[in-house]
C-alpha cells in the first residue's frame, strides 16, 4: 500500500499547549506507518512550505516529541502571514500545490485560529481545482478563546490560569502595601474583541474584596466616569484597587482605548498600552498611586502553571486531526464538545471550516455582571474545570527543562521561492 506524507504547520501566536497538539500529531501518526510515511513540520509555519523548508519530523527522537507536550512557544517556528485569496495572488496557491506534489503530501493539518482553518479551508478547494487532492485538517489553538462551535480553544485554558494566579498573587502584594503606598494595580491582558482571558482572572476573586475589584472587557463600551466611581468606591471600602483590562477594551464608539496605529498580516489593529493608560487617568482624576504590568507573552508561554486539562485537550485536538485524516474527513477541524452533567466532561466533535473560518466568538452577557465590572456565575462555572488541574514539566537545577528539536530540513526539490 503506497504512503502518503503529512505536513504539519503552526499558525499566529502561540501558545503554552501549542506544542502539545503537535506531539498528538506525529505520536498519532507514526502509530499508522502503514498509511502515513514522512511527517513533515513547517519551518516557521506556512511560510516554510512556500520556501519549500520541510522539518522532517521523522529525523526526531521518541523522546524528543514526547518532550513537546511539556514545551511551550511554536517548537517549529510559526507565523503571522495569511495567504491572500486565489484571485488576488494565485501564484502562491500554485507553489503550495508545487511543494506538497514533490514531496507527496496529501494531509494538511494547520494549527491555528480562525483565519488559519480560513487559509486550510481554501486549499482543500483549490487542491481539487489544480488536481493534486489535499485532505485539510484544522487544529484549533488561540489564547483567546474566541473560535466558535468549539466549547474552549486549546491554549486558553492556561492562560486563564496564568492570569487568575497573577492577579490574586499581586492582589496580595498591593493588599499588604496600600495603607502607606501603592493603591492601585492595573493589569493587562490579550483579547482584542473577546474578554475570554480577562473573564477568566475574575475566578481570582471568591469573596468580596480579593483581586481583581473591576475588569475591563471589550464586549462592554467603557465608561469613564462610572468607572472612576467604582474605582473611588473600592479604595474606600477596601483600601485598594485591582484591575484586569482586555487590550481590546473600546470607547462607545467602537474605538480602542489604546491601539498602536498599526495593523498585523491578518489586518488586525496592533493593541498595547492600555494599562499605562487605565492607570494614569486614575492618578489623574482621583489621585492615587499606581503600579502596572502587561501580561504579554507571559501568559501565553507560561508552561509551568499550564492547565492540565489545556494539556490534554491540546493532545487530543492533534490526536483526532490525524484520525480524521485517515478516515476521509475534509476541511472539518476537531472541537471540544462539553458534556451536560453536573460533574465536568469532554469529548471530540467536529466542525466544518467553513463555519469556523473568520468567525469571532465573544463572552455572552449573561456571563458578565450587570455593572459590567465582573464576572458572572455562569461565567465562573464555564471557566473553571478548563483551568484545572497542574501538569509540571520536568525541572533540573530549578529550571523547567523544554525541549530542543534537530529540525532537520528535508532536502528541496523546486527552484528557490521566497515569501512575500
Amino acid at each position: 500500500m503506497s504512503r502518503n506524507n503529512l505536513f504539519y504547520a503552526q499558525s499566529g501566536g502561540v501558545t503554552a499547549v501549542i506544542n502539545a497538539s503537535a506531539c498528538g500529531v506525529i505520536e498519532t501518526a507514526r502509530q499508522h506507518r502503514d498509511k502515513i510515511g514522512k511527517v513533515y513540520a513547517g519551518l516557521n509555519g506556512i511560510v516554510g512550505a512556500l520556501n519549500e523548508e520541510l522539518i522532517d519530523t521523522n529525523k526526531e527522537t521518541t523522546k524528543s516529541i514526547a518532550a513537546l507536550r511539556w514545551t511551550p512557544a511554536g517548537a517549529f517556528g510559526s507565523c503571522r502571514y495569511k495567504l491572500r485569496s486565489y484571485a488576488e495572488n494565485p501564484k502562491e496557491y500554485e507553489r503550495l500545490i508545487d511543494v506538497f506534489r514533490a514531496h507527496n503530501i496529501r494531509y494538511f493539518l494547520y494549527n491555528g485560529g480562525g483565519d488559519s482553518q480560513d487559509t486550510a479551508n481554501k486549499v482543500s478547494q483549490l487542491s481539487l481545482k489544480m488536481g493534486f487532492p489535499i485532505t485539510c485538517i484544522g487544529v484549533p489553538k488561540t489564547v483567546d478563546n474566541d473560535l466558535p462551535i468549539t466549547d474552549n480553544s486549546p491554549g486558553f485554558g492556561s492562560v486563564a490560569k496564568y492570569v487568575a494566579v497573577s492577579i490574586r498573587e499581586a492582589g496580595l502584594d498591593v493588599a499588604s502595601m496600600c495603607e502607606s503606598s501603592t493603591k492601585i494595580f492595573v493589569m493587562e491582558v490579550m483579547g482584542r474583541h473577546a474578554g475570554w482571558i480577562a473573564g477568566a482572572a475574575g475566578l481570582a476573586s471568591e469573596q468580596e474584596g480579593e483581586a481583581p475589584h473591576i475588569i475591563l472587557f471589550p464586549e462592554i463600551p467603557f465608561n469613564r466616569e462610572k468607572f472612576l466611581r467604582k474605582v473611588n468606591t473600592c479604595v474606600r471600602k477596601f483600601g485598594y484597587c485591582a484591575i484586569v483590562v482586555s487590550e481590546g477594551a473600546q470607547n462607545k464608539d467602537g474605538s480602542f482605548l489604546a491601539a498602536t496605529g498599526g495593523t498585523d498580516a491578518f489586518g488586525h489593529a496592533q493593541l498595547g498600552g492600555v494599562a499605562p493608560y487605565v492607570a494614569n487617568m486614575i492618578k489623574d482624576e482621583l489621585g492615587y498611586k499606581y503600579h502596572w504590568a502587561v501580561a504579554d507573552y507571559l501568559q501565553r508561554a507560561a508552561r509551568h502553571i499550564a492547565s492540565a486539562t489545556d494539556v490534554e485537550q491540546a493532545y487530543a485536538v492533534g490526536k483526532a486531526a490525524v484520525e480524521f485524516s485517515l478516515k476521509g474527513k475534509n476541511s472539518v477541524m476537531p472541537v471540544i464538545v462539553r458534556g451536560n452533567g453536573k460533574k465536568y466532561t469532554w469529548h471530540i466533535g467536529e466542525a466544518k471550516l467553513s463555519d469556523v473560518a473568520n468567525v469571532e466568538k465573544v463572552m455572552p452577557r449573561d456571563y458578565i455582571s450587570r455593572d459590567g465590572f465582573q464576572i458572572t456565575d455562569k461565567a465562573r462555572n464555564y471557566f473553571s474545570p478548563l483551568i484545572q488541574g497542574e501538569d509540571y514539566p520536568p525541572f533540573k537545577n530549578g529550571i523547567p527543562q523544554y525541549t530542543r528539536l534537530k529540525k532537520v530540513l528535508e532536502k528541496k526539490k523546486l527552484k528557490k521561492w521566497k515569501a512575500s
